[in-house]
């Protein structure tokens, strides 16, 4: 029962830590090549890299093993780490996460305008 748990946990803790670091790595490396600058600057992602880290160590650790996981069939010995439910999962958060991030980035201060004088005309 601990076994799967602790197989488990490690499968969510990669599962977070591959798609915070695919979207960061393609967030600087884009943003670098386009605005030629960094979007996020060194103490940013010292911040990004220590909660990402912070919320990976707790699903790692906080979840207890329940009676459950004994009635799920044990994985193979050559079952791969990464399956293809958890790369799926991993690459559409990524998507979701650009697809937001850069459109922050690159479309949010017109959206912020336009949010705010819609704002102004209400309240006249």
């Amino acid at each position: 029962m601990w076994g799967r748990n602790v197989y488990d946990s490690i499968s969510k803790f990669l599962q977070f830590q591959l798609t915070v670091n695919i979207v960061a790595v393609i967030v600087a490396f884009t943003g670098a090549c386009i605005t030629q600058d960094s979007p996020l600057k060194a103490v940013q992602m010292l911040w990004v890299n220590l909660i990402m880290d912070t919320f990976a160590s707790l699903a790692l650790a906080t979840e207890p093993p329940t009676e459950a996981l004994l009635l799920r069939k044990p994985y193979g010995r050559n079952k791969p780490l990464i399956s293809r439910t958890m790369m799926k999962n991993i690459l559409g958060h990524a998507v979701y996460q650009l697809t937001l991030i850069f459109t922050l980035l690159f479309v949010g201060e017109e959206l912020a305008q336009a949010r705010g004088s819609a704002h102004k005309q209400l309240g006249s």
